[in-house]
């Protein structure tokens, strides 16, 4: 969390492990659209933390996965881009969420608000995921923005390889509200 002479900071989950995918562009607008001031960065711990696992979730969990909860605990808001699997978000995202999300009562993830976005080639632009990830962040604890912005027919939505400035739009707006709403609550 943020102190007084700290910048407020933004962890984007990306659940797309591809480096040049939609949903990585998509994430990397919303971090150009936070306001001055307000640091943000992509976790590139996702695709290294092990499936959830009850039994490796104890006092010494590992060493990824403590880097991960500290990591997101340091966070004072998260943003969430998903990619839509099979009508869900992707295994790599929820995992990252179960991982946050415990232990229960102490969580890195608690009471933190968060955003999602999602990109997808389907013309509803990954709204299941898009829900999904609202619903499995509140279940785990955090406080995420109903809005969403989805990017629906995401190959179309590209300008000369830049997103659309109607989504850079949605997204800049969405990212105003993440930090001036839940951040102040």
């Amino acid at each position: 969390m943020t102190t007084a002479t700290d910048r407020p900071t933004v962890l984007v989950l990306l659940g797309s492990l591809r480096p040049d995918s939609t949903n990585r562009r998509l994430a990397e607008t919303a971090l150009a659209a936070l306001p001055d001031g307000v640091h943000g960065a992509i976790s590139t711990l996702l695709p290294s933390l092990p499936h959830y696992d009850q039994d490796l979730d104890t006092d010494t969990p590992p060493e990824v996965v403590r880097a991960f909860r500290e990591q997101v605990a340091a966070a004072d808001a998260l943003v969430v881009a998903t990619p839509e699997f099979n009508g869900s978000l992707p295994g790599v995202l929820k995992n990252a969420i179960d991982w946050a999300s415990r232990p229960r009562g102490t969580a890195a993830l608690a009471g933190k608000p968060a955003a999602v976005l999602g990109a997808s080639a389907s013309p509803k632009g990954a709204q299941w995921a898009r829900e999904d990830a609202v619903r499995v962040l509140q279940v785990a604890g955090a406080r995420p923005i109903e809005q969403t912005v989805g990017l629906a027919s995401a190959g179309a939505a590209l300008e000369g390889g830049e997103l659309a400035e109607d989504v850079r739009s949605q997204v800049a707006e969405l990212m105003g509200r993440l930090v001036r709403e839940p951040l102040a609550a």
